[in-house]
């Protein structure tokens, strides 16, 4: 669906909010994050499920805890999916959509994928078994004041830092760079991609326009998860959230598919996951 914000003015203005007033979300906040939540779909057809939480929701009556990464929220949202081929890509999609709604409303949030009680918050969220729940997010008014430890993550994660156009983006093959000049109308649509967050600011996707199509490639991971969740396959989900969201605002028609064969040479350090193909 169309966003009723500006998509660069929000994603621009999205920020990691890790410190946050000590008060609950109004009531008229929280019904509008709900409709919103309502609404939601994703292009690969993926029932995402979302979990909406307050801090002494756990099974226990205890408080959800984030090991003090997260200071003063009262509400989070946690988010589900069943396995299955582009689930975790849709989980991607979809929360990121929820996290720029909350920031065009000037909520704070800040994807979590490790540092917070998983066992807790699981309990907290009922989840079904098998589900993947990969991430959460507290959602509040950001504090006026950071704290020391907000601004070390942003080191440690690099947060302010996104790679090159040369690095991520390719044309017919991975070894001919994308242009923003090449891409023409595109560029817009790929510079938010750019722009989106992943884990440790990774960016582990990769984008080679060949013909009609855009096709979208996850860098394979170094490690296993502990989980046994790509975490990098939600992270290509958010990238490819502001990719479409920028292209629906500029009305560009297409639609994502995973293809048989994308005709392109890739490398045995990528994996290809879908392909966004112009109409």
């Amino acid at each position: 669906m169309k966003m009723d914000f500006s998509i660069e003015e929000t994603v621009k203005a999205r920020q990691s909010v890790r410190t946050y007033q000590n008060c609950p979300l109004m009531a008229e906040d929280q019904d509008k994050i709900s409709t919103y939540i309502a609404g939601l779909t994703n292009p690969f057809s993926i029932d995402v499920n979302f979990h909406l939480l307050e801090n002494t929701s756990s099974a226990n009556g205890e408080k959800l805890g984030t090991y003090g990464v997260i200071k003063g929220a009262t509400n989070y949202v946690g988010v589900s999916v069943a396995p299955g081929e582009l689930g975790l890509e849709a989980l991607g999609y979809s929360f990121e959509q929820l996290v720029l709604y909350c920031t065009s409303l000037g909520l704070g949030t800040c994807w979590l994928g490790g540092t917070f009680d998983r066992s807790g918050f699981s309990a907290a969220m009922k989840l079904k078994t098998g589900d993947l729940f990969p991430v959460i997010s507290p959602i509040g008014y950001p504090a006026g004041k950071k704290r020391m430890l907000e601004f070390v993550a942003r080191w440690v994660a690099k947060s302010d830092h996104r790679r090159e156009w040369n690095e991520i983006f390719y044309a017919d093959d991975f070894a001919h760079p994308l242009t923003p000049t090449a891409a023409g109308d595109y560029a817009f649509p790929l510079e938010m991609l750019r722009l989106a967050p992943s884990a440790v600011n990774k960016q582990p996707w990769r984008i080679v326009k060949n013909q009609n199509a855009y096709h979208f490639y996850e860098v394979r991971p170094t490690k296993e998860s502990k989980l046994g969740i790509d975490i990098q396959r939600t992270d290509v989900g958010i990238g490819a959230c502001h990719f479409h969201l920028a292209a629906m605002e500029r009305d560009f028609p297409g639609k994502f598919e995973k293809l048989a064969d994308t005709g392109i040479q890739a490398t045995d350090q990528v994996n290809y996951l879908f392909s966004w193909v112009m109409n």
